[in-house]
Parts: C-alpha cells; structure tokens; sequence
C-alpha cells in the first residue's frame, strides 16, 4: 500500500494505492457503525462520509485506490489506519477462520464479504450507539445519534471543498461526550427521542466518565467474557449489546454478537450445531460473524 499526500484548496487529501481486502461500501454498509452515509453525488465508484474521532472525513474508493478527503498525513497515521483496521492482515484471519469452519457456508460467506473490516470505534461512542439500537432499526438510530450529537456534541467546521464530500444527512457535530450526556439527564435524554434508553444512556454515561467502568481497563483485559461481563454491568446493556461493544468498539474480534439475523443463520445453515457460537470460529470469530451477517442480510444464501 503506498501512501499519497496533497490537499484540494483547503482541504487536505490522503490517497492509498494497492489497498487489498478493504471495500468501503461493505465496511460502511453492514452494520456496524451509524454516523455514516453515502455521497450520493460523489465522481467515485463508491463514498461514504460521516463523524468519527470529533472528526468529519470521507472515504471514496475506486478499484483498489482509497481516498480519504479531510486527513491530512498525521491524522491518517495517528486515526484513520486505526480506525479502518488498514493495520490488520485480513488474509491471515480469513485463514485462521477457515482453519475453523471450512464449509461451504463460512467459504461463501467470506467470498460474499470480502472486503468487509471491523472499525475501530471510539469506544465510549460504541457503547452509548449500540445502548440506542435495542429494539431498533437503523434509520431511526441514526437519528437519534445525530439528535444527540447536534445537541450536546462540538460543532465541525469544514471549508468549502469538504462540504463537497458530505452526505448532508450528518449533524456535522462530534459524538458528545459523558459529561455533556449526565448533564441532558434523563429527561433531556428522553426529549431526544431515545424513550426507555435514555436511563442506560445516562446510566452507562454515569459509570464511563466516573471511571466505574474503565473502557481502557477492558481493553486490556485478556479475557473477552470478562469484557463483556463487566459491561453487562450497566443498566440496560445485555449480551447481545455488551458484544457489539466489545467488538465494534474495543476490537474484541472473538466477540460473537447473537442478534436476529445470526439465529437466522444458525437455523438455516448450521441446524446440526445446537450450541452455535463464537467458539465455532475461532478468535476471529466476530469477523466471521460479519461476513455471515452481511452473506445473509443482502444475499439470502442464494446460491
């Protein structure tokens, strides 16, 4: 992968050349994260913007070249390798899933999503988001995401050639932090929209910014079910949520979320394993559980 420089007016451009196993419209399109879009009127086969890290950026992608408009070097080295997982070797996990589950499903699954990264998420950001999806739909998270980010967050500033590279669909405002969500309480929380949310929400902000939970002590933690253990802690947050946290928002790849589509899968295509689980893929197991989720989601196991 090399690695490009230049600006557009005010705005700074990072171009990638070589880029292997990454497709922006699957990374942005499964799931995972809620705070991007698609630029519709974008000149690239594919563009996704949105807010991450207090940051608005854009990612476009033409073949194997992917441009990151509003990073300049340091950003992309500092946050957007990181944060697109640039710096995991994608071809060794597929194998290492394989290694595990080498049958046709997994195979086509895989082939299906390839290109398909798990993003690195602020992790505070991912559990609050993940609180707001139970019992929910993405179009209506995003709202509340941004509602929540228009109230309380800092406002971006962007120049002229960024608004450009903008879906107009984002609050351009950053992901407001646990301080400014205790201080909407829970009536404020409730007034945006977020319904019986909003105690988590001000629960899981409560115990995130008084250091109850220590999202960097869960990060270093070895064991993944401790992880998720300690994050069931908070009001409202069960398995399913508390999993989705730890591998959208801590990097837990052996973390195995189990939503509807996942026990659709369990019951289509492995009906003989009556304890599906993360176990069955191995460490990797979350990726596995993208590729399988984004398989049955858009392609319906037609074969």
């Amino acid at each position: 992968m090399e690695i490009y420089e230049s600006r557009q007016g005010s705005m700074p451009v990072i171009r990638l050349t070589d880029v292997k196993y990454f497709d922006v419209e699957k990374t942005f399109d499964c799931g995972q994260c809620f705070r991007f879009d698609r630029v519709e009127a974008s000149s690239h086969a594919s563009e996704f913007a949105g807010v991450a890290h207090a940051r608005h950026v854009s990612f476009a992608q033409d073949g194997d070249t992917l441009y990151i408009y509003g990073s300049d070097r340091e950003d992309f080295e500092n946050i957007w390798r990181r944060y697109l997982a640039l710096d995991v070797d994608y071809e060794q996990i597929d194998r290492d899933i394989l290694a595990h589950d080498s049958g046709s499903v997994m195979r086509n699954a895989m082939e299906y999503g390839r290109g398909i990264r798990i993003l690195r998420q602020d992790a505070f950001e991912a559990v609050i988001s993940f609180i707001i999806s139970q019992n929910n739909n993405i179009p209506r998270i995003k709202k509340i995401i941004e509602a929540l980010s228009k109230n309380s967050g800092t406002p971006i500033e962007l120049c002229d050639e960024a608004m450009a590279h903008t879906s107009g669909l984002s609050s351009l405002c950053a992901f407001p932090d646990g301080q400014a969500l205790m201080a909407l309480g829970e009536k404020g929380l409730f007034d945006l929209k977020t319904g019986f949310r909003a105690k988590y929400i001000y629960d899981a902000a409560s115990k995130l910014t008084s250091g109850e939970l220590d999202l960097d002590a869960l990060t270093d933690t070895d064991n993944t079910d401790e992880c998720i253990e300690r994050l069931c802690a908070v009001k409202g947050i069960g398995l399913k949520v508390a999993s989705c946290a730890a591998l959208f928002g801590l990097a837990r790849y052996d973390a195995f979320p189990v939503d509807v589509w996942m026990k659709r899968v369990a019951a289509k295509y492995f009906p003989e394993d009556t304890q599906f689980s993360g176990a069955r893929f191995g460490r990797y197991a979350g990726i596995a559980q993208q590729y399988l989720f984004y398989y049955e989601r858009y392609h319906g196991g037609e074969n």
